[in-house]
């Protein structure tokens, strides 16, 4: 892959995520979908780890699939794209350093919705977003791994 062509790709990147963080700040914040209706007369937050997934899992009877599903692993898809974006449009790119931005854009948001009293914060959402970040750089590994063994075999043929 010519010099160009990895520069494009890195700018296509960049475009993404900068579209992926607007959604993603819409969809957190602001979404009525996910229950965003208004601000709370009061703070909402939970400190102790893994409290909402073990009610949510607990409960998942009365709270239904949908509930259950878009709190756990919602959290974590939501995520993914991020983890991938961010390594794809970044030089400076590994598993710590994704480690470390997905958990500070999520720290970000936690703190925005309890500053607002727009959701809540919960250890619980950076825990799982994180994860999600994680994987995303994960994905995006094994993606640039398959890209650099696809591009090795084109050049052999030449």
């Amino acid at each position: 892959m010519s010099q160009k062509e990895v520069k494009k790709l890195r700018t296509m990147g960049k475009v993404m995520f900068v579209l992926y963080i607007f959604f993603l700040l819409y969809f957190l914040i602001f979404s009525d979908w996910y229950g965003r209706t208004g601000v709370s007369s009061e703070y909402r937050y939970n400190l102790v780890l893994f409290k909402e997934i073990k009610r949510f899992i607990e409960y998942r009877e009365e709270l239904g699939a949908f509930a259950v599903f878009t709190n756990l692993f919602g959290n974590i898809l939501i995520f993914v794209p991020y983890g991938f974006f961010i390594s794809m449009a970044s030089r400076a790119r590994g598993f710590f350093m994704t480690l470390f931005y997905s958990f500070g854009l999520s720290l970000c948001v936690e703190v925005f919705q309890i500053m607002t009293k727009v959701g809540s914060f919960d250890v619980d959402d950076l825990l799982l977003n994180t994860v999600g970040g994680v994987l995303g750089y994960i994905l995006f590994s094994i993606c640039n791994m398959i890209r650099r063994r696809h591009n090795g075999r084109r050049k052999k043929r030449r």
